[in-house]
């Protein structure tokens, strides 16, 4: 299934049924009056979180939703139905801004949380409604009022405990795939990943949702290489671990990339604690490792931990420090279904 992290829809709500002029006339009712019933109320148009959901793709297909309008009132003071509400399912973590994509409308993060974001309007008064001992007759009645109308944007920041950033092939897919049961693409080229990924991790009993990310370059927040526009799925984590691969040039000038790509975004991405690693130990010597170490230490300003998704090496103590810092309650404890797949155990 493919991801999808945003999309314009267009929402109305549903018009109010008109009012009705009517009198009653039967045989041996000798003073039957006003009989026009009132028009029912439009249909509302909400939103609501839906469990199992992690993409908005349904709204790539279908982008406009109209509620029903309510029914006219009829003679024999009978009164119009309402109309039905439409509800939009979206997943936990999504977003509702305005038409200008800066106004944020409401932000959802439980699951089954709604929202009403367009109202119906009401239905229009019968004559019935304006009978009073002056007015026996009332010949008039109101029209419904008209339903809600807008464009809006529905964007999708994904709801994880820890995150994964570095450059491209720093290793964080294959990582994510040996600690939970999520299967990323993995391949030695740059942007394998062209899309966030998440998996549950079980570190010492404790479950937590981890997201990988796609790749960072230099100049990313400039739209280079695949921009920064997954950087929003890292917002609501608690912590990231940033991967460095021991086999690149430069550790320090490589974290540095990552750190200013991470400045650069509006989030306050730079101010979530931050786990540095340095990934692919098993790739190079005893020598250069120590250096590629060193340079880490004084770029990060602290020692890095030192693992190898691929063999598994010092990926269990990588594990601990992010539960340690997630803590016993996680943030996310519906977003498990997000990743659709049993727990890895650390």
């Amino acid at each position: 299934m493919k991801f999808l992290d945003e999309a314009k829809v267009y929402i109305r709500s549903g018009d109010g049924g008109n009012g009705c002029v009517a009198f009653r006339r039967e045989k041996f009712i000798e003073f039957g009056g006003p009989s026009g019933g009132n028009g029912g109320r439009g249909g509302n148009v909400i939103i609501e979180v839906a469990d199992g959901l992690n993409t908005l793709i349904d709204y790539r297909y279908q982008q406009h939703f109209k509620a029903q309008k309510g029914e006219n009132g009829s003679g024999s003071d009978r009164h119009g139905a309402n109309g039905k509400n439409i509800v939009l399912k979206v997943p936990m973590g999504t977003q509702i801004f305005d038409e200008d994509r800066e106004t944020l409308i409401h932000d959802f993060t439980k699951v089954g949380e709604k929202f009403v974001l367009a109202e119906g309007g009401n239905g229009g008064f019968g004559n019935a409604h304006f009978k009073s001992s002056t007015n026996r007759a009332p010949r008039n009645a109101n029209p419904g009022q008209p339903g809600e109308e807008r464009w809006i944007w529905l964007r999708l920041k994904l709801i994880a405990d820890a995150g994964l950033v570095g450059l491209p092939n720093a290793g964080k897919s294959t990582f994510l795939s040996k600690v939970s049961a999520a299967k990323p693409k993995i391949a030695d080229y740059p942007f394998t990943t062209l899309h966030p990924q998440l998996g549950v991790v079980n570190a010492d009993g404790r479950e937590f949702v981890l997201a990988d990310i796609p790749g960072l370059i230099e100049g990313a927040h400039e739209g280079a290489g695949l921009g920064d526009r997954f950087l929003g799925h890292v917002e609501r984590c608690r912590v990231l671990l940033h991967l460095i691969d021991a086999t690149c040039e430069h550790a320090g000038k490589a974290y540095k990339t990552v750190r200013k790509e991470l400045d650069a975004y509006a989030g306050q991405l730079t101010d979530k604690i931050e786990i540095v690693a340095l990934n692919k130990i098993d790739a190079v010597e005893p020598d250069e490792l120590k250096k590629q170490k060193d340079r880490l230490k004084r770029a990060a300003k602290k020692t890095p931990l030192l693992l190898s998704g691929a063999t598994g090496q010092g990926v269990k103590e990588a594990l601990r420090a992010l539960a340690d810092v997630i803590g016993e309650s996680p943030v996310s404890a519906k977003a498990k279904s997000a990743a659709e797949a049993e727990p890895w155990s650390a």
